[in-house]
């Protein structure tokens, strides 16, 4: 049977799903087969496995740094949100419905089972299970029929390390506040404390440390440091993107109420000279070189969010001079109507932006495929992507077609059934996909860069690119460098009960 280690953290956002990453990466290096483990994500960042299932990318990237292939085993439960009341649930990578957050707690109780299953699977693969919680364990209002935190860490007797981040303030209250609002048995089930985000002498702390551990009755594991590392932030608040003055490079992602799949640019963010920012507003938009209509979860709300803001009338006469890429609902925005006959979200239909000569209606049924391919015979300035190769994957519930005089963006084959067929479009120098991760993959960001760059008369070289893949093992090296140096291994593995194991390397 699996050895199991739960990271619960103070707030969202206080650095669980990084801690499990590095974890999970250490176990690798130290010879064990880890895998983590997530009962329960609210995201609108998801990810489609090989068997065509749907799950939480967090889950995905600490997978990748366990070295293991993405499972739904691993977020067996996934909540997209549709609106501020409402998500759609996804169970086993499944569509399972809309539900209300009201209708959606008396709910969760049932599926107590089909979590319990999840990890038992887990269980016969991998020899330590790293779990992350959600959000804080002490949210009174959450506390009944807990499926994420302790009710969880009971469910499969899991130890419990605690989070808090010290970045934002308040870690010590955060910590022993906590503790204090944990029942009895739930302070046992806590065997340490971890401080994240650290700036400074660590000297400095020793009082508090001192403190904490005093009142709380917990020890402090770690002090770990703000860490400037190139990983993928699930969470939709992040300031990751903001504008680097001096680049060379202007690309403004818009920044939709419902943004979903954000992650799609990240591949941007690791190139020199560029600078890859939200935008809200019109006064934000400015004058970039590239647009990026992301994915969204509520394509025609979000739509007429941009349509009311002015932000659609601004992109559309920046169109006339520089290029605009729309990705899944950005795509479909781009097109010229969206129908929703059957109410997955608004109902009715709606003018798109009128750039792409396409029309989308939102269907029942989720398409939810991994892909490759390649680019068409492109046109306008990104022509240069015109036979490169294309790999990534579909999440969408609408269906856009075009008459005779579409150009097709790119030729794309099913990895899972093999199936070929045409995807996305483009006019002038308006482009659209339903390929999320498009940008990923070998030269086709630092293509784009390079075509931007010419057409302002700038020389760019961006030097020899390192592979995305490469990249992000050398992400989580770092990573788990930096946990395995500033946390307490030993006590760790104490509390898994095994004994280390370092593989030669």
């Amino acid at each position: 049977m699996s050895k199991s280690i739960m990271i619960q953290g103070t707030m969202s956002n206080a650095g669980k799903s990084l801690v499990v990453a590095g974890l999970c990466r250490i176990f690798k290096q130290d010879g064990f087969i880890a895998a983590p483990f997530k009962s329960q994500n609210m995201a609108l960042n998801s990810y489609i496995t090989k068997e065509g299932l749907e799950m939480g990318r967090a889950q995905v990237m600490q997978a990748q740094a366990a070295g293991l292939e993405p499972s739904v085993l691993m977020n067996p439960i996934l909540l997209k949100p549709t609106n501020d009341i409402g998500s759609q649930v996804i169970v086993n990578g499944e569509v399972f419905g809309n539900m209300n957050a009201r209708d959606y707690f008396a709910y969760k109780k049932q599926l107590i089972p089909v979590i319990k299953a999840a990890y038992d699977k887990l269980q016969e693969t991998a020899e330590i299970i790293v779990i992350e919680g959600a959000g804080s364990p002490a949210e009174i209002n959450l506390k009944e029929n807990d499926i994420v935190n302790m009710g969880l860490a009971k469910l499969v007797d899991a130890p419990v390390l605690l989070v808090g981040d010290i970045d934002r303030g308040g870690v010590f209250a955060q910590l022993l506040g906590t503790l204090m609002l944990l029942e009895k048995e739930e302070q046992e089930r806590v065997k340490g404390l971890i401080i994240n985000k650290f700036r400074g002498d660590k000297t400095i702390l020793d009082p508090g440390i001192s403190m904490l551990e005093e009142k709380g009755g917990k020890p402090v594991v770690g002090v770990v440091p703000y860490m400037d590392i190139s990983i993928e932030d699930e969470d939709s608040l992040t300031t990751r993107f903001e504008k680097k003055e001096k680049a060379l490079i202007d690309i403004a992602v818009i920044r939709f109420p419902r943004i979903s799949n954000f992650t799609d640019f990240d591949r941007f963010e690791q190139l020199e000279d560029v600078s890859v920012r939200y935008v809200r507003s019109v006064t934000e938009l400015g004058k970039p070189d590239m647009i990026v209509l992301p994915g969204s979860k509520n394509t025609m709300g979000d739509l007429n969010w941009m349509r009311q803001s002015g932000l659609e009338a601004a992109i559309k006469k920046l169109s006339e001079s520089c290029i605009v890429f729309g990705i899944c609902g950005g795509y479909q925005m781009l097109g010229k109507s969206i129908s929703d006959p059957f109410f997955v979200e608004e109902g009715g239909n709606i003018r798109g932006m009128e750039l792409l000569p396409i029309d989308t209606v939102i269907e029942k049924d989720k398409i939810r495929k991994q892909v490759t391919g390649s680019f068409y015979h492109v046109g306008g300035e990104l022509s240069i992507l015109s036979g490169m190769t294309i790999e990534g994957y579909e999440i969408h519930m609408g269906v856009s077609r075009g008459g005779p005089e579409v150009s097709v963006l790119s030729l794309l084959t099913d990895k899972k059934d093999g199936r070929d067929k045409a995807d996305g479009a483009f006019q002038n120098n308006v482009y659209g996909t339903y390929v999320h991760g498009i940008f990923d993959h070998g030269e086709i960001a630092p293509a784009i860069v390079k075509g931007l760059a010419e057409k302002k008369g700038i020389a760019y070289d961006s030097g020899t690119p390192m592979d995305h893949e490469a990249f992000r093992e050398t992400q989580y090296d770092k990573l788990a460098k930096v946990l395995r140096e500033y946390l307490d291994m030993d006590y760790i593995y104490d509390l898994l009960g095994v004994k280390h194991k370092r593989a030669n390397r």
